[in-house]
């Protein structure tokens, strides 16, 4: 392959990067600068990709995990001609409706595998991608599916606690296709990263189980030899390449100036002469171009390669439907049947068993669901009883244990998702959700349909106690943008969740589930009512005096409530109301049906923020209102006052009665 022409390569990288954040008066040059060595040498000799056809579901994978370095991705993808990456978008870098954000945004550009601004998750997130392309390698063979995920990762991403958690995973999974360039500038925006680590972090990835390399990352040939070694050693790499931050930049170069800011009219004009680059800015040689375009062309050309084999393959359909999302067509018909069974058996159970119970059904029903939990299984009950363990001699099973990693499972999960044709879930108590909130926040942003089951989901796992509670949780998870929380009251709520879950495609779930046993309060199951976020579960006798509004298990003391006063002659509407977000976007007619015109009392075993819009001012709350205590369930309950009794009385006192 010739290779004269890979400096010009990443000269139009360094160019078109420094060029951008100029015109932006913000960004961060340095780092595309500095691996556009890297990155040409990448491109040009292995990586496969097709520009005309961005979502090929056997391309290789690229993560730019230092996403503060976002012009390098942008540069690459404008100079290999994807279709939505002209000119006029490196122009308007960092500009309103551009396509080139700040930090790589998945879904705003084609090209774009995974948004990573927050350090440490590119990284994090190809684990799960690299392991995805493992179980879907085993599922339909190297016919259909043989492809690497390639990262470039920066100082900053490897001092991030998260990459610990996804280094030790991927090295225990084997995952041989994962390959990790590591940008090793020692320059952080403090200065140089002495002032902050000593880590030896090829010792770090060496204990981990990987196959690592330390190389010179302006010496193409080295890159070339080191990426081929990674090719073909059976742990995952890391190579790590010495860089030099803003490489061409004459008094700047090697500095933290080269960062985070742009280089200036007078340092940009100098280092187009030490490059030798003769091109105004924003233009491109056509030898250039033609260079790059050459490696569109040989991705187009295994794309169409790939297209034969999957048009002879018998499993065809199969792969297709997994990509598509079509193989979870059967899912509506079985859960109504599910359902109905439910409504005639009532059985009383934690809703963490009502999950596991709708998840026999779900995962029984739809191919390419991945379960998994961060070492509560027994616990979280995410595990069925036909689902295999997913390790390095098997990647053809279906459950991952994740080990006590909270955020590298829910980072992993969105790989998984990323990737395709595999659904993911996992598990870990409601109050870890902390742990993992990084990545959580990604799969909203990213429009991932990730669903997190958190159980122990109240001050009602007892004794373990307040480290555990979960009191503030519920009100952090529901301020997320796109990000459905569900708080099931019974088994009938909680297989409602799941279908609503599996349904999606857009917007990730949380499953908030209780520890304590609940018993069945739904007869009526025609309808999903908890795709309406609240619904009236018992209406009143005539006009309504009160509405009790409830979620998960406070529903049952409504209700108990609900009957302490119409023993008084005060009629209660009771109120289920599992997510708030679907019913945030009913019609103004519906949720005036359900809230009526009556006083409200909202009863949850939580703080009361984001409740008082339901209130409006004049309604009453029984819940927490700061930690919990180590104690029983039931004595808990009944020291914070969240009980039958202390709703009845707020409704007396509304009311006056």
């Amino acid at each position: 392959m010739p290779k004269a022409n890979e400096k010009m390569m990443a000269n139009a990288i360094r160019a078109l990067s420094m060029d951008a954040v100029q015109a932006a008066n913000s960004g961060h040059p340095g780092a595309p600068m500095g691996l556009a060595d890297v990155a040409t040498v990448l491109f040009n000799r292995f990586i496969t990709i097709d520009p005309s056809t961005p979502k090929w579901a056997d391309r290789d994978r690229f993560v730019l995990s230092a996403g503060h370095g976002s012009m390098l991705i942008y540069s690459i993808n404008h100079l290999m001609g994807y279709a939505d990456m002209d000119m006029d978008q490196i122009r308007n870098f960092r500009q309103m409706g551009y396509r080139t954000a700040g930090h790589p945004e998945y879904g705003h550009a084609d090209g774009i595998e995974t948004t990573a601004g927050p350090l440490g998750q590119g990284i994090s997130t190809a684990v799960g991608m690299a392991l995805a392309e493992r179980m879907q390698n085993a599922r339909f063979g190297d016919d259909l599916v043989d492809h690497y995920t390639y990262v470039i990762a920066g100082d900053g991403c490897l001092m991030e606690g998260i990459s610990h958690e996804a280094i030790d995973m991927a090295g225990h999974m084997g995952l041989g296709r994962l390959i990790v360039m590591w940008d090793d500038n020692s320059i952080t925006i403090d200065g140089a990263t002495d002032v902050s680590t000593s880590t030896d972090q090829v010792a770090r990835f060496n204990a981990a189980g990987w196959h690592t390399q330390a190389i010179d990352g302006h010496d193409n040939e080295a890159i070339a030899a080191a990426i081929t070694a990674a090719r073909a050693d059976g742990r995952p790499s890391m190579i790590a390449c010495k860089t030099i931050i803003g490489y061409g930049a004459p008094t700047k170069q090697g500095t933290a100036k080269t960062h985070g800011a742009p280089l200036g009219a007078e340092e940009i004009a100098a280092t187009r002469k030490a490059l030798g680059w003769t091109s105004p800015a924003f233009e491109v040689p056509d030898a250039v171009y033609a260079d790059w375009h050459a490696i569109a062309a040989r991705g187009a050309k295994a794309r169409k390669a790939w297209d034969g084999r999957l048009n002879a393959s018998a499993r065809k359909g199969d792969f297709t439907a997994a990509q598509d999302g079509s193989n979870r067509a059967g899912l509506a018909a079985a859960m109504a049947a599910y359902k109905a069974g439910l409504a005639a058996d009532k059985p009383k159970v934690a809703t963490r068993k009502s999950s596991e119970m709708a998840l026999e059904v779900v995962n029984a029903t739809v191919p390419g669901m991945v379960g998994g939990s961060a070492d509560l299984t027994g616990s979280n009950n995410t595990r069925t009883s036909k689902m295999t363990t997913i390790t390095r001699d098997n990647y053809a099973g279906d459950y991952m244990y994740y080990g006590v990693r909270e955020h590298g499972m829910a980072a992993a999960m969105n790989g998984i998702s990323l990737h395709g044709g595999l659904r993911p879930y996992g598990g870990t108590f409601l109050v870890f959700a902390d742990y993992c909130r990084g990545s959580i926040r990604l799969s909203a942003l990213m429009g991932l349909p990730v669903t997190y089951v958190l159980t122990h989901d109240s001050i009602g796992l007892g004794e373990d106690g307040p480290t555990h509670q979960p009191v503030e949780t519920l009100a952090s998870l529901r301020a997320m943008p796109n990000l459905n929380v569900v708080r099931p009251a019974d088994a009938v709520e909680t297989a409602e969740a799941w279908e609503l879950a599996i349904a999606s495609d857009t917007t990730p779930y949380v499953l908030a589930l209780s520890r304590q046993n609940l018993p069945t309060l739904r007869s009526d199951v025609s309808q999903n009512l908890t795709a309406r976020g609240a619904y009236v579960l018992r209406d009143a006798d005539g006009k309504r005096d009160v509405t009790l509004i409830a979620t998960g298990s406070e529903v049952e003391i409504a209700l108990a409530a609900a009957d302490t006063l119409a023993k008084d002659g005060i009629r209660a509407a009771v109120v289920s109301a599992p997510c708030l977000e679907l019913f945030d976007q009913q019609d103004d007619a519906y949720q005036a049906s359900v809230l009526g015109d009556a006083p409200r009392v909202v009863v949850e075993a939580a703080i009361r923020q984001g409740w008082d819009k339901y209130l409006c001012g004049q309604g009453a709350f029984i819940g927490m209102t700061g930690f919990g205590a180590s104690a029983p369930a039931e004595a808990l309950y009944e020291h914070f006052g969240i009980t039958a009794d202390a709703a009845a009385k707020a409704a007396r006192d509304l009311i006056g009665r």
